[in-house]
């Protein structure tokens, strides 16, 4: 029986067949009386669990010496609540691709911002905290563009939030983003600490470098200032699969990087080239933003982390301290002698109303809407 069909079964309730016995004659007198066996029943599944077993016979076939056929167990809908969850199934599933389309057009640019919900929430001197974790990319979180801009913008109107702690632990990504969101952080009229976790590396150090202060861990991993183009030639793959591809482009280099054939000369010197010049622009930010000269960071610009101990001494961070730490100093800054914290982040996002239809509101009004079927149709559990 396949897994598929031991689940029907399981929430259908569907029954083994057996025949009913036949009764049996009466012995002749003088003849000793057969005494019945007790036959136990089938258990029978049902949407909840299966049922008890029955008697084969009934007391009143017994006291007559003859054999009953099997009481016959009442008839359940159980099949109801299979057919319950599969529409619960494909109800939920219909919600998830409409969230995971909005969450696709939110990657493509399309982005909206309600007020955050922790602006109701804070009241005197407070520091909040922005979480930069994972890939920095275009994706609508606080690791983007969008999503970071839209929280600092609403600290930047609080009057009770007087700084704000980054909490980093991202090994980079997308150069550009990084660079969009250094110059946030750099633009920011407040107070901004950074809090290093196990990584704060490449795109995610340029953001970093923008900040007042930085710290890090001992075994924290950070710094990676460089840049990486990666171009994947599968030619040698497909010639032994007998695959051949045939490009149709309106220039010759139009295919380069198209992964089918290798770089020719002139299109890697021309990859090197813009390689070249991001990776100046990166050494040019953390320059200013660290205040250090422009040789002494590309000295420092080898592609490689350092750990947190290394990088206070070459000067790409300023302390060693925890998250506490870093919120204490964003204090100081700030000119309060203690603060509240909150985390800045966004409670409209995507991600977030996908996990709120699957979330404990909707589950309750699964559960009542349940519990009103199994009235209904008198299902038993």
């Amino acid at each position: 029986m396949t897994e598929q069909n031991q689940w029907q079964n399981a929430a259908w309730g569907s029954a083994p067949q057996s025949g009913a016995p036949q009764p049996q004659p009466v012995p002749q007198s003088g003849q000793p009386q057969p005494q019945p066996q007790a036959q136990p029943h089938p258990a029978q599944p049902y949407g909840y669990g299966a049922a008890q077993p029955q008697p084969a016979y009934a007391p009143q076939a017994q006291a007559q010496g003859i054999y009953a056929a099997p009481a016959q167990p009442q008839k359940r809908r159980g099949w109801i609540v299979g057919l319950a969850a599969v529409l619960t199934v494909l109800v939920l599933g219909i919600a998830t691709i409409g969230s995971c389309t909005s969450v696709f057009t939110s990657s493509m640019g399309a982005f909206s911002y309600e007020s955050p919900s922790w602006t109701e929430t804070v009241a005197g001197d407070t520091v909040g905290i922005i979480n930069i974790s994972g890939t920095i990319q275009y994706d609508g979180t606080t690791s983007s563009p969008e999503g970071l801009k839209a929280q600092l913008d609403a600290a930047e109107q609080n009057p009770h939030i007087k700084a704000v702690v980054l909490r980093v632990n991202s090994g980079g990504g997308v150069a550009t983003a990084g660079e969009e969101m250094s110059a946030y952080i750099r633009d920011f009229s407040k107070p901004v600490v950074v809090s290093s976790a196990s990584i704060n590396a490449s795109a995610a150090y340029m953001i970093s470098s923008q900040a007042d202060y930085i710290f890090t861990d001992k075994t924290t991993s950070i710094g990676s200032i460089g840049v990486i183009m990666s171009v994947t030639d599968l030619s040698g793959l497909y010639e032994k699969l007998g695959i051949s591809i045939e490009n149709i482009t309106s220039a010759d280099a139009k295919d380069s990087g198209a992964g089918n054939r290798p770089l020719t000369e002139e299109e890697r010197a021309w990859y090197q080239d813009q390689v070249d010049q991001i990776n100046e622009v990166f050494i040019q930010t953390v320059s200013e933003g660290r205040d250090m000269p422009v040789d002494e960071v590309r000295a420092l610009a080898t592609g490689l982390t350092f750990t947190g101990m290394d990088a206070v001494e070459n000067g790409l961070a300023d302390e060693l301290g925890t998250q506490e730490a870093a919120v204490a100093k964003a204090c100081e800054l700030a000119g309060i002698s203690d603060a509240d914290t909150v985390y800045l982040q966004s409670s409209s996002s995507d991600l977030s109303r996908l996990l709120d239809i699957m979330g404990t509101q909707d589950s309750q009004d699964l559960s009542e809407a349940l519990k009103e079927l199994e009235n209904r149709v008198g299902l038993e559990g």
